[in-house]
């Protein structure tokens, strides 16, 4: 998990993400660093768009980690199944995209 918090770092730091840059991030937090694992995060995060990532994965969050607000609510009680469906079908697409981001 440090690699990827590695990796969010460059990334809002404006830097290039490689493994350089990645090795440098690891040593300074005090993590020994694995040279097998950065290989394979900057290979996977070679064909990701982080920004979209985020962007999904910030939309999914809330409505995932919130059911009990949505319970709570009246408007939402009377959503048909399909609806609801749909939503779950959409929420898991974009956690799978997200996941492309992980490895």
């Amino acid at each position: 998990m440090e690699y990827i918090y590695a990796a969010l770092l460059l990334h809002k730091a404006g830097r290039e993400i490689n493994e350089e840059a990645v090795r440098k991030v690891i040593e300074a937090s005090g993590i020994s660093y694995n040279e097998a694992k950065s290989k394979a995060l900057v290979a996977a995060l070679s064909e990701v768009n982080i920004d979209e990532a985020l962007k999904a994965a910030l939309t999914a969050a809330p409505t995932a980690a919130a059911p009990a607000a949505t319970a709570a609510a009246p408007a939402e009680a009377k959503k048909p199944k399909k609806e609801e469906e749909k939503e779950e079908k959409k929420e898991e697409e974009a956690l799978a995209g997200l996941s492309a981001l992980f490895g």
